[in-house]
């Protein structure tokens, strides 16, 4: 491995200035899960890191607001996202699929944020955040924009996201009562390994009879995608 520099900023602000847009070897690292392994099998040599570990504040928040949306902040470990009551009562399918990611270590250590921008398109969570119509709100120099999820993934292990920009933040909106939502997976091996394909599905019902339904797919693309 091909050495390199971490920086640990103290604030979002402060890990914003040290990006650098015109460099590509210049990464954010959260949990470091993905990018570790990338790094190790020589796929991605950086010359610099930096750390997030040490942002906190609403980075690392789950809450709901005065309009029932679940915010889900961008340092919050997979774990926390699968045990959470807010995320189990506003958004169960999350809780659900977040259960059949990877392994509990794994789940301890990986971030919200590194999962979704790390553009990986076999990720479980990006087609249910699709298919519940959450937006990501990414904050950089000029300022925050907000992103629809089906619009954030744009290639593989490419996303909408600028080089001076990071994830901050998932919103998923208020359920409506006659919503429900799911995401299954196919594997090769077991249950928690990589998705051979992955399906997300928001459904509303109403006396039996379906009034919307959003179908998004993973892992059969470059990216994944509303069908």
């Amino acid at each position: 491995m091909i050495p390199f520099d971490i920086q640990e900023p103290a604030s979002l602000a402060e890990a914003i200035a040290l990006l650098d847009p015109d460099d590509p070897s210049v990464r954010p690292v959260a949990g470091g899960t993905a990018l570790m392994l990338m790094m190790k099998a020589g796929l991605f040599q950086p010359t610099r890191l930096i750390s997030l570990r040490r942002l906190d504040g609403d980075l690392r928040r789950i809450h709901v607001d005065e309009r029932g949306d679940l915010h889900l902040g961008a340092l919050v470990p997979l774990s926390d996202i699968e045990l959470s009551p807010l995320v189990a009562e506003h958004a169960p399918a999350v809780s659900e699929t977040c259960r059949t990611l990877s392994n509990v270590r794994v789940r301890n250590v990986a971030t919200l944020g590194g999962h979704v921008a790390h553009g990986d398109p076999h990720m479980d969570l990006p087609p249910l955040l699709i298919a519940l119509g959450a937006r990501a709100r990414a904050v950089g120099p000029r300022g925050e924009r907000w992103i629809a999820a089906e619009d954030l993934f744009i290639g593989y292990y490419q996303t909408a996201l600028q080089r001076d920009e990071l994830l901050a933040e998932i919103v998923i909106p208020a359920p409506l009562a006659d919503m429900s939502a799911a995401y299954v997976k196919f594997t090769a091996l077991s249950a928690d390994d990589w998705p051979a394909v992955g399906v997300a599905a928001a459904v509303r019902r109403r006396e039996g009879v379906v009034l919307d339904a959003v179908l998004a797919v993973s892992a059969a693309t470059e990216k994944p995608i509303r069908l």
